[in-house]
């Protein structure tokens, strides 16, 4: 299993010379397993790039969207193999509080987009899983979805292939002021011996209390949920659009020093745009 990541801002993209380190795209993970499927987790403006290496390929591409919310799907209409004749595109919604599953095509409408989602050439599918479904497979892989703690709701996801773990959670706030989807103790066993967690760190304690309840979580809180999992390595991902590249440095370190003084064995990193991990 080898993890890429092509986005990595939360809320909007962060262009500028101070956001160059990490990157200014928003949510995009590309999953390549050994039997060659390729999954996607969300299509911000990351998910542009690579559209451009996907384009050279033929096989079935599998998108699992976490919710809606407009930096999770504005890549989209400029991801290639969506104009590519007959490419077998899968996308798998969130599960969210409206009725709008196939909100990702309908950006491409109207006065939104000059390209009208109906007149793609690619066969795109939305896969609309009962609600009551937890797991399910993609070619080699399992995959199980838990209720994010996020302004209308959405999915978190985790892959099992090839022997290893990733657990995707990004947008939840672990410790939200209204009533929770998901506890911190399911979240712990969602996450449970994963070879890596991708968590939403968007926030720092001093973001607190003003930014209470807009569906991020700290970074410290996100790396306490990472060491009660016991999880191998942790990604700080969904950086806030405004944190520059020595902030973002600077709140790496403090989580490292916070894995330290817990005496945990994790590992963790800042996630970057072109950064990959393999598994």
């Amino acid at each position: 299993m080898q993890v890429t990541f092509y986005g990595v801002r939360g809320s909007c993209p962060a262009p500028g010379l101070e956001f160059i380190k990490y990157g200014g795209n928003t949510a995009c993970v590309h999953v390549s397993l050994e039997d060659g499927t390729d999954i996607i987790l969300d299509a911000g403006t990351g998910i542009k790039k690579l559209g451009q290496k996907l384009i050279q390929q033929k096989n079935d591409i599998h998108l699992l969207l976490t919710h809606n919310h407009w930096d999770h799907i504005q890549g989209f209409p400029f991801f290639a193999p969506i104009y590519q004749p007959e490419r077998n595109i899968f996308i798998t919604p969130g599960q969210i509080t409206f009725d709008e599953k196939d909100a990702i095509l309908k950006q491409m409408s109207g006065s939104y987009f000059p390209v009208h989602y109906r007149s793609l050439p690619s066969n795109i599918e939305i896969i609309s899983l009962d609600e009551n479904i937890s797991s399910w497979t993609i070619g080699s892989a399992k995959i199980c979805r838990l209720t994010m703690n996020h302004p209308g709701a959405g999915s978190s996801f985790s892959i099992e292939a090839d022997g290893k773990k990733i657990a995707y959670v990004t947008d939840n706030e672990l410790y939200p002021p209204y009533k929770k989807n998901t506890d911190f103790l399911d979240w712990a066993e969602f996450c449970r011996d994963a070879d890596l967690i991708i968590h939403d760190a968007q926030y720092m304690i001093t973001d607190m209390p003003a930014k209470s309840g807009w569906g991020h979580s700290v970074a410290e809180e996100a790396v306490k949920l990472a060491m009660a999992s016991r999880a191998k390595r942790m990604a700080l991902y969904s950086h806030d659009h405004i944190r520059t590249d020595d902030e973002i440095s600077e709140i790496e370190k403090h989580c490292q020093y916070v894995i330290k003084v817990g005496g945990a064995n994790l590992e963790l990193f800042a996630a970057a745009e072109g950064l990959i991990v393999s598994l």
